[in-house]
């Protein structure tokens, strides 16, 4: 592993652009390194083995970088590119030097307007064009407008793929099984529904449905157990980060720590019984989007940390302890508007600045 690493950090540093500003963190300074710009509203990365990346554009690109050039990927699948919606998260399976398959979700043109959809195709050997393009699953139902489509894939140790499902701006739907808004489902690479899921063969609850009652996960991520993490949208305050649990009912919006935007309450406070409280949240609101929890590999002080960007207040939150709280804000001219945030096969760690256009790069000073 340490080997492939090594081979990664090569190829990359034969790309690397110019050095962005240095940044003082707990682990001392960091040079934060652009590794792509000129990106039209960046959302997600996803690293190849030949030290090259890919990176979605939400108006509906997926570029392949490599060497600091860029390269419009053909074969993606048609988006809604409204609001919110339009080509989001990637994923790379484990076996991907072996399979070569792209896991891609985006919000797709359905009857009642768009919802969250999962595609997987194989990149060619070349990385110019996605092959055998199919639809493994999509949300039971379209909703208009653009809110609140979440849409992060993340692999877990099984190979089965959690895709987070926001509620579409509609709350109550979040309460209700029998359609997808406002859940996280669990599927196989096939589309096919596991026989653990737990919820399969009970009337009127869909069988894709791993955990509901949530608002809008826009960052998921595995931790060193296995274990998945979701960064989640609340309203006016009441963003959370939940550790999510076969099962579990995450309460919105009967539960929350926020507020509508209206100043109203919601629902019926902070707490329910049979309605899984989050392992920490932010009021004010930071807009969260990407998480990830860091291996250790260059600052092994950070082992297991959980990293969410904020897309409100420009920084990245460094999460730590077993009474889980933020430990460090992590901010510079780079952090505009953080929306993915990712550990390279190096431990290198990487973002995306939406309010840059650019991916960025960490690593020690």
């Amino acid at each position: 592993m340490r080997l492939l690493s090594s081979v990664f950090a090569a190829l990359v540093l034969a790309g690397v652009a110019q050095a962005a500003d240095p940044l003082q963190t707990s682990a001392g300074p960091v040079r934060i390194d652009e590794m792509a710009s000129g990106l039209d509203a960046p959302w997600a990365i996803a690293h190849l083995p030949d030290g090259g990346f890919l990176v979605t554009e939400r108006s509906g690109d997926l570029i392949h970088v490599v060497g600091g050039k860029k390269t419009r990927v053909k074969g993606v699948p048609k988006v809604v590119a409204r609001g919110q919606g339009g080509l989001l998260d990637i994923t790379l399976p484990r076996d991907f030097a072996q399979s070569r398959e792209v896991f891609l979700t985006f919000s797709k043109k359905m009857q009642g307007g768009a919802g969250t959809a999962l595609a997987v195709g194989r990149l060619s050997a070349d990385n110019s064009r996605l092959q055998d393009v199919r639809v493994i699953f999509e949300a039971s139902e379209g909703r208009s407008g653009g809110r609140h489509f979440g849409s992060r894939v993340v692999e877990a140790p099984d190979g089965t793929l959690f895709v987070t499902i926001g509620e579409r701006g509609d709350r109550p739907s979040a309460q209700d099984v029998s359609n997808h808004n406002g859940t996280i489902v669990r599927i196989n690479r096939d589309g096919s529904v596991p026989a653990d899921n737990p919820f399969v063969g009970q009337d009127g609850v869909r069988p894709e449905i791993w955990s509901y009652g949530h608002r809008n996960p826009q960052g998921a991520g595995l931790d060193l157990q296995g274990r998945l993490w979701t960064s989640e949208h609340g309203a006016q305050g009441g963003d959370e980060v939940n550790l999510i649990r076969k099962g579990a009912n995450y309460g919105w919006p009967v539960i929350s720590y926020g507020r509508h935007y209206s100043g109203a309450k919601i629902g019926e406070g902070t707490a329910k019984d049979g309605m899984a409280q989050p392992e920490y949240y932010w009021d004010p609101s930071i807009a969260p989007s990407g998480l990830m929890v860091y291996s250790g590999e260059l600052w092994p002080d950070w082992r297991g940390d959980i990293f969410v960007g904020s897309l409100k207040f420009d920084y990245i939150s460094r999460l730590a302890g077993g009474d889980l709280r933020e430990v460090e804000q992590i901010e510079g001219q780079s952090t505009a508007r953080v929306r993915d945030i990712v550990e390279a096969p190096d431990g290198s760690i990487w973002f995306i600045s939406v309010g840059d256009g650019a991916v960025y790069r960490m690593t020690p000073g």
